[in-house]
């Protein structure tokens, strides 16, 4: 099976009012199933929000140096809050053959709600990587875990084992 992580907007400007400690423990968590799916040669896409991006801020609109980005990575930029709008993911997903999706990142109730939402329109199978999500607001982040399919990072090891 082929699996796609998405890393949705792990970037300084989205994380504002966010707790260090929360933000670390997110990415070590990230950071662990990238390790793992690299590994195996499954596909990493870090999606990056640019709406609002100017000259000025631009370095704001990195990805966090505490998320690990390799060269085999893929990068992707939008400007709504769902990852597949107006973007090239669904096309790249198709093209590679991936059919599940496992989705990380912030804001559990915006960008990361969204994308799961059009991951499922399109036809793929999106899980939510517990842990691996990150809101200022932590009932979405109980809400998401209640009403979608979630998976806990032991499990990645036995999805690329088959």
């Amino acid at each position: 099976m082929k699996i796609g992580f998405l890393i949705i907007d792990m970037q300084a400007i989205h994380l504002e009012g966010l707790e260090k400690k929360a933000i670390d423990k997110a990415c070590e968590y990230i950071n662990y199933v990238s390790d793992i799916l690299r590994s195996k040669g499954q596909m990493i896409i870090h999606i990056q929000d640019i709406e609002g991006i100017s000259e000025i801020n631009k370095d704001q609109y990195q990805t966090i140096p505490e998320v690990e980005m390799k060269d085999t990575d893929v990068v992707i930029t939008k400007e709504f809050s769902n990852a597949f709008w107006n973007t090239g993911l669904e096309q790249l997903l198709k093209e590679q053959g991936i059919e599940l999706l496992i989705i990380s990142g912030t804001a559990a109730e915006h960008c990361v709600l969204f994308t799961y939402n059009g991951a499922i329109e399109r036809g793929f199978k999106p899980v939510i990587l517990q842990n691996g999500v990150l809101s200022t607001n932590r009932d979405a982040i109980s809400s998401l875990y209640r009403d979608r399919n979630v998976v806990s990072y032991p499990v990645i090891p036995y999805l690329v084992n088959e």
